[in-house]
């Protein structure tokens, strides 16, 4: 065990957290009017497996986690087919910048959750399971515009090159 973390746990972890690093650098690439193949490759690839990964916990039932997994892998199939299957041609330019920013959203509105759940000065601002109370709306209101304001900056600034 690392971190109190068994390996699975920490293996996931970490595949999200990679998964978010790239997702924001190809979030910033987007808004810049870029698509950064290699960066769109690595976010893809981490945030599926972020998602897959989740599934293997134990659980005696559905959870919220793996209904937002479902979502995310919905949009993260849309955006894999905007970008190889129909070279982000027509509506698939902006289904592509749509769907990859929902599945960056979705896994940092994951990422704080677990944050407030796992880190103890956060869990004292919002204690529960799952967490409530001011400080922890705050921070999922802020997630949510930033990535809201940069997926629409990045709708507007890409366009990329016609085939």
């Amino acid at each position: 065990m690392i971190l109190g973390m068994d390996w699975f746990t920490l293996a996931h972890v970490l595949i999200s957290l990679i998964g978010i690093a790239t997702g924001l650098v190809l979030l910033l690439a987007l808004m810049g009017g870029r698509n950064p193949a290699n960066w769109a490759a690595w976010f893809l690839t981490f945030t599926v497996l972020t998602n897959v990964t989740g599934f293997f916990f134990h659980n005696d039932h559905i959870t919220p986690g793996q209904i937002v997994g479902v979502i995310s892998l919905i949009a993260l199939v849309l955006a894999i087919y905007a970008l190889y299957g129909r070279n982000l041609v027509g509506v698939w330019r902006g289904t592509y910048v749509v769907t990859a920013t929902i599945a960056l959203y979705l896994n940092c509105f994951v990422l704080v959750i677990q944050s407030f759940q796992k880190i103890p000065f956060l869990h004292a601002l919002a204690p529960g399971n799952p967490p409530n109370g001011p400080a922890f709306l705050i921070a999922q209101a802020i997630v949510l515009l930033a990535l809201a304001g940069a997926g629409w900056i990045a709708w507007r600034a890409f366009k990329p090159l016609k085939f």
